[in-house]
Order: C-alpha cells, then structure tokens, then sequence
C-alpha cells in the first residue's frame, strides 16, 4: 500500500486510528513542539465505493455546536442515492435531509496514478465546494483526512467510512481546531440500504 503522509500531533487522536510515528529534520530543530504524528491518508481502489452504489435512508447525529465543547446532539433522517460514473473512477452522493429544508451533493474522485480518492462537499445553503479529504479504503474501513476552515477557524479533517456488510454503513467527521492535539466527532451518520 502506497502511503501518503499528512502531519498531525499524536496526543487526541480520533478513537481507532493507528498513528504511525514520524521523526523529521523539521521536528528535531524545533524540539519545544510536540512530536508529530503522520497518519497515513490511505490509498485505496477505484473499487472502494462500488457497494455503496443505490439508494439509502440515513439517520443522521449532528453536534449543534461544533467546536465549543457541546455535547448536545441534533438527530434527523436524511435520503441519499448514489450513482458511479466511468467504472467507479467518480461517484455522487445526492443527500437530502426532509426536516432541515436542505441537501448536499459528495463528490468523490479517483486518482489512478495515486490510486487515492479525493472526496468533496457542496450544500444547498451557499453552494460552496468544500476543500477535499484524501484517502482510501483498507477492508472495511476507509480513512480520509485533510484541511479546511469552520467559521473562520482552520481545521483538521477526518471522515471514517465503515461498511457494515453490504445493506449497512456508518460515516463520522472529526475536526481538529488545534493542529491534532485533540479531536472532536461532530457528525455521524448510519446508513440502510433501501431494498
């Protein structure tokens, strides 16, 4: 498996990644920081998003307050359909949360150079193309990190897709707002196939 590398501090890690360790020229003339941690951003197969392929109902588990410390959660149903396009090398996510009068639109493409997805976000409340996470599927469980801003805040990223066999899937987002040192689960989501 081909690794790529993105830094993050090790201390808070989100709950089932495996750090793996690495020493840099970079850490060694700064040794007042913390040691740091490169989680590998996976690769994976323009295969990986082939059993999600069809029509889902979701429940989705959203903090009311990201980043102030709430524990406060909102739950609502949500619909997706998702459809492969050129062999599985792009797959959209079409979303729509019934009770929020809203919906979104994931956008996810393979690399098959890097053999890496890159997965991204649009709403229907300002139509935005949110900055993308990178990675892939190892067995069941995908792994996607990267970078973005939260109410002007700059952020960590981390999607973790687990598929539950081929009718179940669950989905959670983590951010980090202090560079890695911790991390805070701020949206799930479980998913039934619609048979």
């Amino acid at each position: 498996m081909r690794i790529h590398r993105i830094s993050i501090v090790i201390s808070g890690l989100v709950p089932g990644l495996v750090p793996v360790l690495a020493c840099t020229a970079a850490c060694a003339a700064a040794p007042a920081r913390p040691p740091v941690a490169a989680i590998a951003a996976p690769t994976g197969d323009v295969h990986d998003f082939d059993s999600f392929a069809g029509a889902w109902t979701t429940q989705q588990h959203r903090l009311k307050a990201r980043g102030a410390g709430s524990r406060d959660w909102d739950d609502f149903p949500a619909t997706l359909c998702n459809s492969p396009y050129l062999g599985g090398m792009i797959t959209v996510d079409e979303l729509y949360f019934p009770t929020k009068g809203w919906a979104g639109v994931t956008v996810r493409s393979f690399d098959l150079a890097k053999r890496q997805w890159s997965i991204y976000w649009i709403n229907s409340r300002d139509g935005k193309m949110q900055s993308p996470v990178y990675g892939g599927f190892e067995g069941n469980v995908g792994l996607f990190f990267g970078e973005d801003v939260d109410e002007g805040r700059p952020v960590k990223v981390v999607y973790r897709w687990t598929r539950l066999g081929r009718d179940r899937a669950t989905w959670e987002q983590a951010f980090s707002y202090d560079d890695g040192k911790t991390w805070e689960t701020n949206w799930m989501s479980d998913h039934t196939r619609v048979k």
